[in-house]
């Protein structure tokens, strides 16, 4: 099968692979939609120091094995593979565990392909109603939810979400539908606007009036985004950031001690309540899909990608 491989020297090709075959517990997925996400451009650039096919956000249908419950079930799936032996596993954290692996990031190969395998306890069945368009969405929706949840919010304290890509419009949305007041802050009026039907006030950096806030989420995928949240955030304020990048941040203690902020790092979420939230249609994902590329235009499809000002980009990996 043709995948989308990053090599050892960060160098990303097609390259002709064996179809993957399941371990024990595990199914095989004919992937159908892949989404291109910006961690995945961050691998290009050192991320993990990856090296295999790439790719975490997807929806397919599970082709094997013929013994299995889900056999020609539409699926998505939890990214991160644990043991269920550690003690982080068994404290209930398994997305911690310490031998993880995270499909098309660490130590497995991911959706950029014809088939991946997963574990069938990471996998969660699709709605009928859900569309395939919709569905690639889950994942990405599943981290902006785990935002919301990241700490406690007031309806009378509004919540600034710095970054108005994929994942910055999908936090801003998120807390929006959960009754939050939501200030979002960009660079781009084309993509606030997205913002505005779910009621959030939007605003280009510029603009951004005077003021601090209680809460606020980073998701500019930029170091000046922390920057500014630590300028934004009022003391005893939390900072939730779900930012990555290689590049390191020279962050100054004292802008976290003299104003007794918190800092707080946010990944994955959960995937049910994202597809639930897909199902009753409340998700607007046409409004984020750039442009959809076939597989065996991976390479220009992730060059497309790092362009200034685009949104999700698909890869239809059915060729």
């Amino acid at each position: 099968m043709l995948a989308l491989h990053c090599g050892a020297d960060r160098q990303v090709s097609l390259k002709d692979l064996p179809q993957p075959r399941p371990g024990p517990g595990e199914a095989l997925i004919r992937v159908t939609l892949a989404g291109i996400c910006g961690t995945d451009l961050q691998i290009l650039r050192g991320y993990h120091d990856f090296k295999g096919v790439m790719g975490h956000e997807f929806v397919g249908v599970v082709a094997g094995p013929p013994s299995s419950s889900w056999l020609g079930k539409r699926v998505v799936g939890e990214i991160n593979v644990s043991c269920g032996d550690c003690d982080l596993c068994r404290s209930g954290l398994p997305r911690h565990c310490r031998t993880r692996r995270v499909i098309g990031i660490r130590d497995r190969d991911g959706a950029f392909a014809p088939y991946l395998t997963l574990p069938e306890a990471n996998l969660l069945a699709v709605p009928p109603q859900v569309e395939d368009e919709a569905a690639v969405f889950t994942e990405p929706l599943a981290a902006a939810l785990a935002a919301v949840d990241a700490v406690p919010l007031s309806r009378n304290s509004p919540v600034l979400v710095i970054g108005d890509g994929r994942l910055g419009l999908l936090i801003s949305w998120a807390l929006a539908l959960s009754d939050t007041r939501v200030h979002l802050v960009g660079h781009h009026a084309e993509h606030l606007s997205l913002a505005q039907p779910y009621g959030v006030a939007t605003f280009l950096e510029q603009d951004l009036p005077p003021g601090d806030y209680a809460a606020v989420v980073e998701a500019s995928a930029a170091a000046p985004g922390l920057d500014l949240a630590l300028a934004r955030v009022r003391p005893k304020g939390t900072v939730i950031m779900k930012s990555t990048y290689v590049q390191p941040y020279p962050l100054d203690s004292a802008n976290l001690v003299v104003p007794e902020v918190r800092l707080i790092g946010s990944r994955c979420g959960p995937m049910g309540p994202a597809l639930r939230l897909l199902a009753r249609g409340l998700i607007n994902h046409r409004a984020l899909i750039d442009r959809t590329f076939s597989l065996s235009q991976g390479v220009e499809a992730l060059e497309w990608a790092q362009r200034p000002g685009v949104l999700k980009v698909l890869l239809d990996c059915r060729d």
